[in-house]
């Protein structure tokens, strides 16, 4: 019977739990605002690892948000290792979730769609 799920989502999902105690408790930069981990992607190899990050109420744009994350991997990276058991370690890269931000302008397009008014067509009185 085959694998239900592959090593690394597995590997994967241990690294979402990890990096986002390890964000919330080491990263203390109050430009970043609240850092939340939304996903973690695993190259198939193991090597590389991308962890998707939102931020709420950031004082400075999500992409100097990310560079000054990436300033941190060395040592997120050196937390991950003493809390995960493999032999390699992946290189850590963040990148923007933006799909908080999408969700809300659909949900503002929904709502503005609901409260236009309807007229119909060869509805004449």
């Amino acid at each position: 019977m085959p694998r239900e799920f592959k090593r690394s989502d597995r590997v994967a999902s241990q690294i979402k739990r990890e990096m986002a105690d390890l964000i919330r408790v080491g990263v203390k930069d109050p430009e970043l605002g609240m850092v939340t981990v939304s996903d973690a992607e695993l190259t198939k190899d193991l090597s590389v690892a991308t962890i998707y990050v939102s931020f709420l109420l950031p004082k400075i744009t999500p992409q100097q948000c990310i560079k000054k994350l990436q300033g941190f991997a060395p040592e997120l990276r050196q937390g991950l290792s003493k809390r995960l058991r493999i032999r390699v370690l992946p290189e850590i890269r963040f990148s923007y979730d933006d799909s908080l931000e999408r969700g809300q302008r659909m949900e503002s397009l929904l709502l503005g769609l609901n409260q236009a008014p309807v007229e119909l067509e060869g509805d004449e009185d």
